[in-house]
């Protein structure tokens, strides 16, 4: 191992281990520091050089040897003229410490250059109906393409409980962002989206004007993963003084949209999160003014600097922003 990295992650530990080094007290806790010391003093050989190399003084060097013999119960290195050799605890130890340094740099290491064509995982969305239908051939193509070990795993979102990109079972999730939503996620806009009525072709709204009276007297169905009965079409309605005759809730848009496209019910779901779904079937504007809400993307923001998350995350806005 080279003398500027041992310096290095030497320092680096020193920094970030909660370990304190107490020299000449017993230990509860292994120190991690002392991987290190023991790699160096082995490929030294030398308590001189290995202070060198670590940029400590002798005497410092000499006590975190003493630390050494205490905590594995060997001497390690015992004098030969005048110089050091190994014990044979010393030399069965020698590559496996060696090995433990070296993964240990590659983990404190600034992360390398993502390479896409070795790149092999599993990333899992949590997004709402309709979302994989609408945006998730483009996606899968698209990622397929560029890192072939890539795998999509797709989950419906069935509640707004931000429990799972916290424990890392869901990598990225969609949807609206609520009061309930975790405050530490990350988040970042995806699309702006509006509701849009949608009939089968040939139903009585397919044709002339929508007043709304007319749009109020027809059987709709409700969306509602909650099972409410009212949202911003109600309120809409009530300041004109109307009410729509609910007969369904059901708890997606493409159950909804499956439902319309087999009878005279009337479904109202978001635009651009439906239009696969909506395919051959009679889409219109509601006729009363409902607010327009943005769809997001959020994530953890342990996963922030995740290099491979980060590309993926790019991936689905460029998919979002390309499919109207």
């Amino acid at each position: 191992m080279a003398e500027g990295a041992s310096s290095a992650l030497y320092s680096c530990v020193r920094r970030h281990i909660t370990v304190k080094l107490w020299y000449g007290r017993p230990m509860s806790t292994p120190d991690l520091n002392l991987l290190i010391t023991l790699d160096v003093l082995l490929a030294e050989g030398s308590v001189a050089r290995a202070a060198t190399r670590l940029r400590l003084s002798p005497s410092a060097m000499s006590r975190a040897l003493a630390r050494l013999r205490e905590t594995t119960g060997d001497p390690l290195l015992v004098r030969a003229g005048r110089g050091l050799v190994p014990t044979p605890r010393a030399v069965e130890l020698r590559e496996r410490v060696s090995q433990v340094v070296e993964e240990g740099q590659a983990v404190l290491r600034p992360a390398e250059k993502l390479n896409l064509t070795q790149l092999v995982r599993t990333f899992t969305l949590r997004t709402s109906e309709g979302f994989v239908e609408n945006f998730g051939p483009d996606l899968i193509a698209l990622v397929g393409e560029e890192a072939p070990g890539v795998r999509l795993h797709f989950l419906q979102k069935a509640n707004k409980d931000s429990a799972p990109l916290r424990d890392g079972t869901v990598d990225l999730e969609t949807g609206v962002i609520e009061k309930t939503t975790a405050q530490e996620l990350r988040v970042q806009a995806l699309f702006r989206d509006r509701l849009i009525g949608v009939v089968r072709t040939g139903h009585p709204l397919s044709k002339g004007k929508i007043t709304p009276s007319r749009y109020a007297g027809g059987k709709h169905i409700s969306v509602s993963r909650q099972g409410l009965e009212k949202g911003p079409i109600e309120e809409a309605l009530q300041r004109l003084g109307l009410e729509r005759d609910i007969v369904t809730i059901v708890g997606g848009f493409a159950t909804a949209i499956a439902l319309a496209r087999a009878s005279d019910l009337i479904a109202t779901v978001p635009e651009r999160h439906t239009g696969i779904l909506r395919a051959g079937m009679h889409s219109f504007s509601p006729p009363v003014s409902t607010p327009e809400f943005t769809v997001s993307l959020l994530w953890h923001p342990r996963l922030d600097a995740d290099l491979a998350h980060r590309w993926l995350r790019g991936h689905v806005r460029q998919i979002c922003a390309a499919i109207r």
